[in-house]
């Protein structure tokens, strides 16, 4: 199975894709969509347009979009939400099914902890996927929601999360 993970933003958004056989996982690629400054409408086209060359290229079989988080700024917060709705379409777009994780459930998957730093995602990611250098902050939240896919969500044995609930960043009973 191949999976597309996706950390949208409006000013960068980072892609990553991986392939999972049985319980191992395998880099095939990642990056940085990076839209111009200016008017909404055209950054919104180059994240969709973008990621459609991904899927093109890489022809994934499942995506995993990292959602939206409250901030502090509402504008901020519609924009990001606007820039995940083209992440989101582009992939519905080619046909692919979309699973959505938190950055807590995220960070839980890859790191053990959901609170964890970015620093600390880069680290695991590099390490679970044999990576020789750090990917970019981005691309590296890109790949841990694929990995976090893998793990929980309907790829690798999909993990049983009923009864749990996060307490602390982690699941628990």
């Amino acid at each position: 199975m191949r999976i597309l993970g996706i950390d949208p933003g409006l000013r960068i958004t980072g892609f990553g894709v991986i392939d999972v056989a049985g319980q191992r996982l395998e880099y095939v690629a990642s990056g940085c969509i990076r839209t111009p400054d200016g008017e909404l409408a055209p950054r919104l086209k180059c994240i969709l347009d973008g990621l459609a060359e991904v899927v093109a290229a890489y022809s994934p079989d499942q995506s995993a979009v990292e959602q939206v988080f409250v901030n502090v700024n509402p504008k901020s917060t519609l924009l990001l939400g606007q820039a995940r709705g083209a992440a989101i379409c582009a992939a519905v777009l080619k046909g692919l099914p979309v699973a959505e994780y938190t950055a807590l459930q995220v960070k839980q998957a890859v790191v053990g902890n959901g609170h964890a730093h970015k620093d600390q995602v880069q680290e695991m990611v590099k390490r679970l996927l044999h990576l020789d250098g750090d990917p970019q902050a981005d691309a590296a939240d890109a790949l841990a929601c694929a990995i976090c896919h893998a793990h929980g969500g309907q790829g690798l044995g999909k993990l049983a999360t009923a009864g749990f609930k996060m307490k602390n960043g982690r699941l628990v009973k």
